[in-house]
């Protein structure tokens, strides 16, 4: 277990917390291709069978995207998703091996019921570092979860908030059009690095991230799309 949990699932800012989650207008709400593309990309670089983008609600925990999932599941109670734990956390989330009593405030029996053993997941945080979700990606058997795979992690993550942030200014200046035009822009870079992971994958038998040469090439990538949401934001 990568972190001690507090006592409680509910953090104390919930009540605000969950204020600017609903500010963003995006809890349950249709797939996005852009959210689509991120979880597709971070399955890939993690070489793991499912990755996800949840939204931690006050009863819920909404999937905004998801690959390898189970079909025609959306979402979660609250007390159910490890998502809930993980954003109670300042650090990525992980569980090497997922047991029963690996963390006392999740119930065990969706997890179990699937078959699932590896989880990490780190906060996906507003501009002002409220977590409302998470970016996840899980696996069906015991992995060993790196510091260098936690940055990997951790800088898809704050893709994912910048996207969230983007996406939310141009619906609060009723600009549809410029979420699309966004959008597009994000998915080519988003298609390149796919490309680019599935290269790397195949080339070395998986990607190995201890591997510095493919560290760097993987960072300056995510480097590039970081510059030109930040740029999107001014």
């Amino acid at each position: 277990m990568s972190a001690l949990f507090p006592q409680s699932l509910i953090p104390d800012n919930d009540a605000m917390r969950l204020r600017v989650l609903h500010q963003y207008q995006i809890v349950n709400t249709t797939p996005e291709k852009i959210f689509d593309d991120y979880v597709a990309l971070t399955a890939r670089l993690f070489n793991l069978p499912i990755s996800l983008i949840s939204l931690v609600d006050e009863e819920r925990v909404w999937f905004k995207a998801s690959v390898g999932a189970p079909a025609g599941i959306t979402s979660l109670a609250r007390p159910d998703s490890m998502c809930s734990a993980a954003i109670l956390q300042d650090t990525p989330v992980f569980f090497s091996d997922y047991t029963r009593e690996s963390c006392d405030l999740v119930n065990p029996a969706t997890a179990e019921a699937l078959g699932l053993h590896f989880y990490a997941g780190t906060a996906l945080l507003t501009t002002e570092g409220i977590k409302i979700g998470v970016l996840a990606v899980i696996g069906r058997e015991h992995r060993v979860f790196s510091t260098a795979e936690s940055e990997l992690l951790q800088a898809l993550a704050r893709l994912v908030s910048k996207t969230i942030e983007l996406r939310g200014r141009y619906l609060d200046a009723n600009n549809p059009d410029g979420w699309e035009k966004a959008q597009r822009e994000l998915e080519t870079q988003l298609d390149d690095n796919f490309a680019l992971a599935r290269y790397l994958a195949t080339r070395t038998q998986g990607i190995n991230l201890e591997d510095d040469e493919i560290a760097q090439v993987i960072k300056q990538r995510l480097s590039n799309m970081d510059v030109v949401l930040d740029n999107k934001l001014l």
